[in-house]
Parts: structure tokens; sequence; C-alpha cells
């Protein structure tokens, strides 16, 4: 049995925008990394003799032997800082690719995960943070436990794979011994991006346990008490109390409403005590009589009393009297099935004020 303030309901949409407005949102830095890392070891898998090729060229035109004489020869804080310049333009050229495609699949996974969102509170000073009771829990947390798991699971993983692969690559290496400097570079380089792409798809079982880990754990933390629910519910919905209030309220208000236009009906139709139907009749006005009033019980007794007071006359018919007030509405003309008894009980009141003979 839970407690009332043990979390036990799942987050209201309001809860998790106003998560997400804060920066609280479902996200796994396993799944970040690994992404970017097969992206960028592909990549260069795929452009490494390029990538070789153009850093052979950078270095031999700015730092060879040749370069360097010429270079001494007008020496001067403006021509080393040009020449140094160029270099690195030329050495950004060359990782812009590398570079770019890296950005790009951060911010590709990072909107695959979260969505756009911009928000600076995340960014805000929480001094609970540099609180040292609050760092010693964070310390033993749950969560803490949980990433120096994950940290040696991987780190164990990750040290396997490359202790194999690395004793496998001992043996190729003597045979590079014969062959020139930029094929054993471009050898070991592919090796060691083969290497690492190993790793980067044993990580991806890492990532996509961690990436449910970071669900289960975002849920959990957004889950709210029965309270809560029932404070967020009034806020959204207004409290019952005051919604009670403002429906009495506007009870009374029709129903004084419909006193005032009691004293201009022809007949009230009557229980004689449950119920009270006031019926106004205007000819050339309406096709049929029309409900000006109703009530049952108290109102019936204060639609009769103020029938009385301004001199309406008071029928009693008990089944038409029930019968008009469950079926009709106030303003509503009355059935058409109950014209010919409205009609006799009208000619009959009329008469009494002398208005037919």
């Amino acid at each position: 049995m839970s407690s009332a303030g043990e979390k036990t309901e799942k987050a209201t949409p309001k809860k998790r925008r106003e998560a997400r407005e804060k920066g609280q949102v479902r996200r796994s830095t396993e799944v970040n990394s690994t992404f970017c890392a097969i992206i960028i070891f592909g990549l260069m898998l795929l452009i490494g003799e390029w990538f070789v090729d153009r850093l052979v060229t950078i270095l031999a035109e700015y730092l060879s032997a040749q370069s360097v004489i010429v270079l001494s020869e007008n020496l001067s804080v403006n021509v080393v800082r040009g020449t140094l310049s160029r270099m690195m333009m030329s050495l950004f050229g060359v990782l812009f690719p590398v570079l770019g495609a890296a950005m790009a699949a951060g911010i590709a996974i990072n909107l695959l995960q979260v969505g756009f969102l911009f928000t600076t509170q995340s960014l805000g000073v929480k001094f609970n943070r540099i609180s040292p009771i609050s760092g010693f829990k964070r310390i033993f947390s749950v969560q803490t436990i949980a990433e120096l798991v994950k940290s040696i699971l991987k780190i164990t993983v990750l040290v396997i794979i490359v202790y194999f692969d690395y004793r496998n690559m001992l043996e190729e290496f003597p045979a590079l011994i014969g062959q020139n400097v930029r094929t054993a570079f471009l050898h070991i380089m592919r090796s060691a991006f083969y290497m690492a792409l190993k790793m980067c798809l044993v990580m991806v079982f890492v990532a996509a346990a961690d990436f449910l880990y970071q669900w289960w754990k975002y849920e959990k933390d957004l889950r709210m008490t029965k309270q809560e629910v029932k404070d967020e519910f009034k806020s959204m919905e207004g409290d019952p109390k005051i919604k009670g209030k403002i429906r009495q309220k506007q009870r009374q208000m029709s129903a004084m409403r419909m006193m005032a236009r009691v004293p201009e009906a022809d007949v009230v139709i009557t229980n004689p005590t449950h119920y009270a139907v006031a019926l106004k009749y205007e000819e050339g006005g309406s096709s049929a009589p029309l409900v000006v009033a109703k009530g049952q019980d108290y109102i019936a007794r204060k639609i009769k009393e103020t029938a009385m007071m301004h001199g309406v006359q008071i029928v009693e018919n008990k089944p038409l009297a029930q019968s008009l007030f469950e079926l009709c509405e106030v303003d509503d003309e009355i059935p058409s099935e109950f014209y010919q008894a409205v009609a006799d009980i009208l000619v009959m009141v009329y008469r009494q004020k002398g208005k037919v003979r």
C-alpha cells in the first residue's frame, strides 16, 4: 500500500512541458558519443588516403629543408606570422571534413533524441550542488553507482578488443619494414580505424542499454504523487469548491431572471406542490405557448408565490405539469402533443379574465 507522499503516478503533459523548459530531457550521452565516433572513424576510413596525402603535401610545403632555408633568408616577425597563418588554414582545410562531420553528427543525434530545444534555465547557478551534504549524497547515489558500473563495463570490453587487435597487429608490423613510409603509415592508420570501429560497434550495445536506463530514470524522476496530480488538476481546471460556488451563483442568477418573467406569464400549471411551469402565449409572436419559467419543490413554490402576487392564474394539472417540466426548457415552445390540453387551459383563463367569450 503506497503512502500519500510516494511518487506513483505518471507525469502529466504539463509536468513534462515544464521539465523540458528547464532542460530536463531524456538523453543518453553514450548514444551521442557512439554515433559521432562511428561517423568520424567511418569517414576517416573513406578519406584516409586523401587525408594523408594532404598532410604530406602541407608538411613538405612549409616544413621541408628547402622551405626552411627560403624562410630563413627573409626572416621577420611578419613573415613567420604569415607562414604560420597559411599553414594553419591549409591544415584546417584538411581537418574541416572530419570536424564538420562530427558537428553535423552531434547535432543530428541530439535532434533525434531531444528535438529542437533552447533553454537557459539549466545554466543557472544551483547552490545545492555546491553543498557538501548534497555532494556526498550524489557520490553514493544510484545514478553514480550506475555510471560507475557502466564505465567499468566499457573499459573492460574496450581493453579486451584493443588487446586482441593489437596482438594481431604485432604480427603484421615486421612486414611493413621494407615498405615506404606512406604505405606503412596508411596500413597502420587503417588498422587503427578498423579497431576503433569494432570498439564503436560494441559500444552500440552499451549505448542502447544506457538509452533504456536513461528513459527509465527520466520517467521515474518525473513521477508525481497523487496529491501533486490533484493540485495540478485544480490549478488547470479550477478548484471544485470555487467552481461549485460559481455554478451555484449562476443558478441563482438564472432563477432570478426566470422569476422576473413569471408576471408576464398567462398561466402557471402545477403538480400542485412538486412542479410548476409558467406559460405565455403571444398571438402572432410564436406558433405555440412558451415556457417562461419552471421549477421543482422550492422553486415551484416561489413561482406560485410570484404568480399570486401578480395575479397570474394558477391551474392544477398533475400529469401536464410533470410532462412539461421534464420535456421543456425555459424559452422552449411546448410539444405539439400538449397543444390541445394547454389551449383548453388558456381558453379557460382568458374567459375568467374576460379576454374571450
